[in-house]
């Protein structure tokens, strides 16, 4: 691509830019976090966007996720390339389907926001425990880690469909990824349509089913040619690799960003090194570049091509020097000796005559938070004489003591970057103000941003805390700000129900929606809050936004306010384009209310 190209969106935005891109139908059924890549595609079909073949997407959508899988399978029977996408136990009630699609060789692509299945109770959140239960189905698995990495790889998925006939899963870790928003590169229609395979897709268009030249499918088979017809799909699964490869190559070729079924980061002659899948793969590249400065031989191996696991890609990246293994999974898998992409490490090496010590360990399960801190935990297990195997981190397991212990807490300080946090209710427009900052601060400067928005599962009325940074260099921390250089806090009582002030820099400023004036103000801070200003000499402001936002008719809507407040006290971008830009931002939110509101 000659000139870049950027646009500020989340991992689901950049799913579905490139899947409607693929697609001539989507059969959906939301569920959460996947349910943004559906409704953009609807979206899109509706505003009469064309896909890489001058269509506009047929959107169909059905009354349960079975239901969509089963679209997913008849569409693809009758010719047209097909996707959709889901999450949890929505994947779950695909697999029967998913099944049918992979035995008769069918190139659909299911784009799943990966989140983890209700157990002992349900969670909305991110874990790989959705898509390891459907990785025997026969679909190939592509992982991404972060925004940038949907919008560079996810392609490679559909490519591969096509080219190969065998379906796949592109998966990426729900919240962390699907909603996190990043400043990224992107590509449009015409980057794409040059690496499609069109005699590929003029022979799976040929072999669709039409009454024209009509065929026998979905037969029943018995004992004496089931097993052999069953084997017969072992040469289309030995090409995926270097399929997959080829296309990476282009893709690395288009955007100066190297990638491979298998991604090596860290020393060329490490002793240590730890293999994972999804974001924390980023958390893990900050790591090393800490723990290199400091003279340690430690590497990453981060597995894109996940099924078909390539043992030939594998040792390709793998450096020789490598003495010990930590295998990280973000899923749970009771009984068993180990985990998924722990079993899988460890067997590729078992006909090796040469093996490393391979110990696996569980993080992130239900959207933990996943710091260096606990990373740098894991390199150190490795330097152990006897490193702990079947181990946690990111929890304190007091029950059967199998967490990894916090031994160095890790910060890493970035030049030109910046910092921010803010408290705030469901539905009290924080998080909506944050996103258009964040987008405003992307769109209109030279600067890389991310955002992340914590809330609980009650979302309207619930807590929420937003993380923003913004830098001069691509921001690869998939994990929540933990020290900040601004904290705002929009709700009055929470001064005194958390800690706001936690973690925020020497010298850094607080933003207070007071109900109070100044003195009674004073009265009301806790003891801890003015210690801690005391000793970090800390900016504080207070303004009250509740009592300007009643008096100019917004109710409790206190965002704008806050947000402008932001802009004037941060100085982040110049203050009057970040108002130019808000005023833009509030008539594209509300315009559809009347100008009486705007």
């Amino acid at each position: 691509m000659g000139n870049k190209k950027f646009m500020t969106c989340d991992g689901n935005t950049a799913a579905a830019h490139i899947a409607y891109m693929f697609s001539e139908v989507a059969a959906i059924y939301p569920i959460t976090p996947s349910s943004n890549m559906a409704e953009f595609v609807d979206e899109w079909s509706a505003n009469g966007r064309k896909n890489i073949f001058g269509e506009t997407v047929k959107v169909t959508e059905m009354q349960s996720e079975g239901g969509a899988a089963g679209a997913v399978h008849g569409s693809l029977q009758a010719g047209a390339l097909t996707t959709t996408y889901t999450a949890s136990q929505g994947l779950l009630l695909m697999i029967p389907n998913m099944y049918k699609i992979a035995g008769e060789l069918l190139p659909g692509v299911f784009h799943v926001s990966a989140r983890s299945l209700a157990a002992q109770a349900l969670s909305i959140f991110g874990d790989h425990s959705d898509v390891m239960s459907a990785r025997q189905t026969g679909f190939a698995f592509l992982a991404t880690g972060s925004v940038q990495e949907i919008m560079d790889l996810a392609g490679v998925a559909h490519l591969t469909a096509i080219k190969s006939r065998i379906p796949f899963v592109h998966f990426f870790d729900g919240f962390r990824t699907s909603h996190e928003v990043q400043k990224i590169e992107y590509f449009e229609n015409e980057d794409m349509a040059e690496l499609v395979d069109y005699e590929a897709l003029k022979k799976f268009r040929a072999n669709a089913l039409n009454p024209e030249h009509p065929v026998t499918r979905g037969t029943a088979q018995n004992p004496d040619i089931y097993f052999q017809t069953r084997e017969v799909s072992n040469k289309f699964y030995d090409e995926v690799p270097d399929i997959v490869e080829q296309y990476m190559r282009k893709i690395t070729e288009k955007t100066g960003r190297e990638y491979h079924p298998f991604t090596y980061y860290g020393a060329k002659d490490a002793e240590n090194i730890i293999i994972a899948m999804g974001s924390v793969t980023e958390t893990i590249k900050e790591t090393i570049d800490y723990l290199m400065e400091k003279g340690k031989k430690v590497g990453l191996i981060s597995v894109h091509l996940y099924r078909p696991f390539s043992k030939k890609y594998f040792f390709k990246v793998l450096p020789k020097s490598v003495k010990r293994i930590a295998v990280l999974d973000r899923t749970k898998e009771p009984g068993s000796v180990g985990e998924p992409l722990y079993l899988d490490v460890k067997s590729v090496f078992y006909e090796e005559a040469v093996k490393p010590l391979i110990v696996g360990g569980r993080y992130g399960l239900s959207s933990k938070d996943t710091v260096p801190d606990q990373i740098f935990a894991v390199y150190k297990n490795l330097e152990a004489k006897e490193p702990k195997n079947d181990f946690t981190i990111g929890i304190v397991d007091d029950v059967t003591f199998k967490s990894l212990p916090i031994i160095e807490p890790v910060t890493f300080e970035r030049k030109g970057s910046y910092a921010a946090k803010f408290y705030g209710l469901g539905s009290d427009g924080t998080v909506g103000a944050n996103k258009n900052s964040i987008k405003i601060i992307g769109d209109n400067t030279d600067k890389y941003c991310q955002a992340y928005f914590a809330y609980d599962s009650k979302k309207s009325g619930g807590f929420t805390a937003s993380h923003l940074r913004f830098g001069d260099a691509p921001i690869r921390s998939p994990y929540l700000v933990n020290a900040p250089d601004f904290v705002a806090c929009h709700v009055p009582a929470y001064i005194n129900q958390y800690d706001v002030m936690k973690g925020l820099k020497k010298g850094g400023a607080f933003l207070f929606n007071s109900i109070w004036d100044v003195e009674e103000t004073k009265k009301r801070l806790p003891d801890s809050m003015k210690k801690y200003m005391a000793e970090n000499d800390i900016r504080f402001y207070i303004i009250n936004a509740t009592e300007i936002a009643e008096g100019i008719g917004l109710g409790n809507r206190t965002n704008t306010i806050m947000q402008a407040s932001f802009f004037k006290i941060s100085q982040v971008i110049p203050y009057e384009l970040a108002v130019e830009q808000m005023k833009k931002f509030i008539i594209k939110s509300y315009g559809k209310k009347g100008e009486e509101v705007v």
